[in-house]
């Protein structure tokens, strides 16, 4: 949710609530509204969440309080019993959510000096209107679709901007990479991941893991060209091997997009293996640190290209 949603909802649900409080003639008719200030949350599985437990913590400390002040009358001491059975009690079932807001009903009680019924109506219906109305607020959600294709051609494109980039430092025979793009990404994907996560919760009948898995597909991915950069890094040659491989790198960036199963890069991969396989042993020690190098980056682009393989197969039908 933006800050300007946010604020429209928590402003005008705040109005309605006490309004409509005033309406009924409702006795601290504002606290409605600030009951529901506090439930408009982010997302709409959480404002059912916190409304359900509200809802749960409302009886159990209204009968608490009810004991408390039968008991020891309306005074400081009779709220301080209240708080000191009903504050654990609420944590320990988990439904310490509803503590500030209902306690703030039960200073109503000690003002009216009364537990009758009328009393108590009136501090359920100040609590039902403002969860009630902040419930209907979160029912509406913005879609986030737009955002989260923002996020794919964002992330798809610094991928490949990445690859091309190995490419480059491959034909060239010098890995200078300090890896800030690939820092970057991160920080991009983790953006992404939070997003689609609280898109997941607002979709309380239509929820999907596609975005979800799709972006952690692009982690991994992205992990692991953090792994090649080191190996790139020490490229300091140009070789036949590294000119090959480098085109390899290219030819994955560019057919690297969401819909593309990335099935024919498999066996451009196995075909570059079997080059590494027949050439002939290295003659020197250098030789000998550049090939395994190279070879591990075939290894970890084979596992890239897999990443994303494993995806296309699990959601082709989506």
């Amino acid at each position: 949710m933006g800050s300007v949603e946010r604020t429209l909802k928590m402003t005008l649900a705040t109005i309605v609530a006490i309004l409509i409080a005033y309406q009924l003639h409702l006795d601290f008719g504002i606290s409605a509204g600030i009951i529901a200030l506090l439930s408009v949350l982010d997302t709409r599985k959480s404002s059912l969440l916190v409304a359900r437990n509200r809802f749960l913590s409302f009886f159990l400390a209204f009968g608490i309080a009810m004991l408390c002040f039968s008991f020891l009358g309306y005074t400081t001491v009779a709220f301080a019993a209240y708080l000191v059975l009903t504050i654990p009690l609420l944590y320990r079932f988990g439904i310490e959510a509803g503590l500030v807001p209902i306690t703030v009903l039960v200073t109503h009680l000690i003002a009216e000096k009364s537990i009758q019924l009328p009393v108590l109506w009136n501090e359920f219906l100040l609590f039902f209107i403002g969860t009630g109305i902040a419930l209907l607020f979160n029912a509406y959600m913005g879609s986030q679709d737009q955002e989260i294709r923002r996020y794919h051609q964002i992330v798809e494109d610094d991928l490949k901007a990445i690859l091309y980039r190995f490419e480059s430092f491959l034909l060239e025979g010098q890995g200078q990479n300090e890896g800030l793009m690939i820092k970057r990404l991160d920080k991009t994907l983790e953006e992404a991941l939070q997003l689609v996560y609280r898109e997941r919760h607002n979709r309380l009948f239509h929820q999907t893991n596609y975005q979800v898995h799709y972006f952690e597909m692009r982690r991994q991915q992205n992990r692991l060209l953090g792994q090649m950069a080191i190996n790139v890094n020490k490229i300091s040659s140009q070789s036949r091997e590294s000119i090959l491989l480098s085109h390899l790198f290219h030819e994955t960036g560019r057919q690297l997009s969401e819909e593309n199963s990335a099935l024919t890069l498999i066996d451009d991969v196995e075909q570059l293996l079997e080059t590494f396989r027949q050439r002939a042993l290295p003659q020197t020690r250098e030789e000998f640190e550049r090939r395994s190098i190279l070879f591990q980056l075939l290894q970890d682009l084979e596992r890239f290209i897999l990443l994303k393989v494993d995806f296309y197969q699990d959601y082709q039908k989506d």
